[in-house]
């Protein structure tokens, strides 16, 4: 593999420790002003990796992919779909669970080929949504970049002891 050269491929168990560090890295440096900082300080990648592991291994469904994005060096970044999990989801949604990347490869074009990637696995004859807090800007735009638009449809989501608002985008 070249030096510059990311492969997109499935998550297998032993990706569970990389996803993990990665994991925690893109939340401590994403929700930085917008999560509490001793709830960020707190976030555990081995924690987090027992839990990717058991995920890798028997999934919370088998209808749940995971792709990781990988230089042949270590995991850059990782995506998760599955179905949708709305009360108002349609037979055929699908709902992505979870795109992160190292914040070193922030705008380097890694995420937009984990979300190529998820684009062309997923069903079409659904829709695709997700759901991201309204203070993440960078994400936000990034999904507007990807076809998605929010629907109106907001939740809290309680973060270290703060209601925080989430809203949910679609695409299809």
């Amino acid at each position: 593999m070249g030096e510059d050269e990311v492969i997109i491929r499935r998550a297998g168990v032993e990706d569970a420790p990389a996803i993990s560090r990665v994991h925690v890295a893109s939340w401590q440096e994403a929700y930085a002003g917008i999560v509490p900082t001793d709830y960020l300080t707190a976030l555990d990648a081995t924690k987090r990796q027992e839990r990717w592991a058991e995920h890798l291994r028997n999934g919370p469904r088998d209808d749940v992919r995971t792709w990781v994005a990988d230089d042949g060096a270590r995991i850059l970044g990782f995506a998760s779909v599955g179905p949708a999990r709305d009360e108002d989801a349609g037979r055929d949604d699908e709902e992505i669970y979870s795109i992160y990347l190292d914040p070193k490869m922030w705008g380097k074009g890694v995420a937009r080929d984990l979300m190529r990637t998820v684009l062309s696995e997923v069903s079409s004859s659904g829709a695709l949504t997700l759901w991201v807090l309204a203070d993440n800007s960078r994400a936000r735009h990034f999904y507007r970049r990807h076809g998605f638009t929010p629907d109106g449809a907001e939740r809290l989501e309680e973060l270290g002891g703060v209601q925080l608002l989430a809203v949910r985008y679609r695409r299809g």
